[in-house]
């Protein structure tokens, strides 16, 4: 092992036993929003929804519930299920429309007072809004909002656009949202609640996804058409870049505020975050991982006995690869969906067993056999090692790790939890001492253009690249107002320091 790869084994090592959590080693997003107008039982169809979104975010979920005359709202720590499938919530939550909203925080502590949708009583009356994505200037408008007079009630970045649309003197709600939305900068995907509306709304660029669908002849918006599926709505269209849509009585009203631009969707959206069920922008989702494995296995065909997914990201992609190289795909892993969070308690033992206690090893699959690893990504690398090595002590001969995606090189400031640069492995080692990391015999990335091909690109466009992919390429496609010179923290205001 080269000393660079002994030096990064050691400080995973240590930043393992500060964190205690694997999932640290994982991409997460941070929000999913579901809005409901003019349908019974209202929140208790949001509380669907939500559960199909789980996956953006499992730390707290809330509901803002409107009855026609009083907004009511429920907001918890901890999973939709856990609160939202108990009647005497939703009991709480009466009236024709609602909006709601999953979340994963960052880093520091999940503070209650951060669970969305927030909600503020205007002199126009009462605003809920519900945020997925990031905001590159929220600290810098937060600062100035503050010096105004100002007072805060979270550290949530979507605070600072209730903030603007309270100070804003135009006369109607609707120009007070559109002034506001004029002054942020980075990725959102909006629902707001009025006594009057549902109002959707999607950043100039569309790094962040929402959709429109069609319940009993009543609109619906949610983060992924999956969470039309789980209610039996039908999909209408995507919220397009930069547009705002009125839902009312009257029906749904279409207004674009903003100079057009050409669309730049998150293409992690499509690597990791959408569930496999659903369609983003015209594309199933599973369909193009599978297209992605393909790719992979035109870019890196290895000769092996199986191929092995890393479940459950994986799986779309390996099936994809096994398919174009003729390499049979198995289960060579097996995940146990019913632990939680990876370290219940501090200990060595659990830290030493945490992989183990959500893989195990499939020995009938792997042993004496040349094994292909399928994933979807790496971070740090500190759970690929810990993947590679249960293959070796379950027996296989080889152990080849492919990524259906780039390294990643570069953090995230529009919705996505990245660690800083230094401490991405891709960032700052070279393929074969990533290789030495991890412990396996090759290792092999999808390349950019690959992506691309996937996606039914010849290539990426280095003048308009068609997606935002700044994680592999550092072409950011906003202004990132908070970052100050070198300092590449992570832009969120969504958590408190512990």
């Amino acid at each position: 092992m080269t000393e660079a790869a002994e030096d990064l084994q050691r400080s995973s090592s240590r930043e393992i036993n500060a964190t205690d959590d694997l999932d640290g080693d994982r991409l997460r997003e941070y929000c999913g929003v579901f809005g409901v107008f003019d349908l019974p039982d209202a929140a208790a169809i949001a509380a669907l929804g939500l559960h199909a979104l789980q996956h953006r975010g499992q730390e707290a979920a809330g509901i803002v519930s409107f009855d026609g005359g009083r907004f009511h709202g429920e907001r918890r720590l901890g999973l939709v299920g856990d609160h939202f499938s108990q009647e005497n919530t939703i009991k709480r939550l009466p009236g024709a429309a609602a909006i709601g909203h999953v979340r994963y925080a960052t880093t520091g502590e999940t503070m209650l007072r951060n669970v969305q949708p927030l909600f503020a009583e205007l002199n126009t009356g009462g605003f809920a809004v519900a945020h997925n994505g990031n905001l590159t200037n929220a600290q810098t408008l937060r600062r100035e909002l503050i010096r105004e007079g100002a007072i805060f009630q979270s550290t949530s970045d979507t605070e600072v656009i209730l903030h603007l649309v309270a100070r804003s003197r135009r006369p109607l709600l609707i120009d007070r949202f559109i002034e506001a939305l004029r002054s942020i900068e980075g990725a959102y995907s909006l629902v707001a609640l009025t006594n009057k509306k549902l109002i959707g709304a999607r950043d100039p660029l569309g790094i962040r996804p929402l959709v429109i669908g069609e319940f009993n002849g009543k609109y619906i918006l949610a983060s992924e058409t999956c969470a039309l599926d789980i209610i039996g709505a039908r999909f209408v269209r995507d919220v397009m870049n930069g547009e705002i849509v009125i839902i009312s009585e009257d029906g749904i009203q279409s207004l674009r505020p903003f100079p057009p631009q050409p669309m730049r969707p998150c293409i992690f959206e499509y690597i990791y975050f959408a569930r496999p069920d659903s369609i983003v922008h015209g594309r199933p989702v599973y369909e193009v991982r599978k297209a992605m494995g393909a790719e992979l296995a035109r870019e890196r065909l290895i000769d092996a006995d199986v191929v092995v997914p890393v479940p459950d990201s994986g799986v779309p992609a390996a099936l994809g690869y096994s398919q174009q190289s003729g390499v049979p795909f198995e289960l060579g892993i097996i995940r146990n969906h019913y632990v939680g969070r990876t370290f219940i308690e501090p200990t060595q033992i659990a830290r030493d067993f945490g992989v183990r206690m959500k893989h195990s090893a499939n020995r009938c699959v792997v042993a004496g056999k040349r094994v292909i690893l399928i994933d979807d990504s790496v971070v740090r690398g500190t759970t690929s090692v810990k993947i590679v090595q249960m293959m070796r002590d379950a027996g296989a001969t080889e152990v080849h790790f492919l990524i259906s995606s780039p390294p990643i090189t570069n953090p995230d400031y529009y919705g996505i939890d990245t660690p800083q640069k230094e401490n991405l492995l891709a960032a700052t080692h070279t393929l074969d001492e990533m290789r030495e990391y991890i412990g396996c015999d090759s290792l092999g990335f999808l390349s950019v253009d690959g992506i691309y091909r996937a996606m039914g690109y010849e290539r990426r466009d280095p003048i308009r690249p068609q997606f935002t992919d700044h994680c592999f390429t550092g072409d950011y496609p906003t202004s990132l107002t908070d970052l100050v010179g070198e300092n590449r923290a992570q832009l969120s205001l969504l958590a408190e320091a512990s």
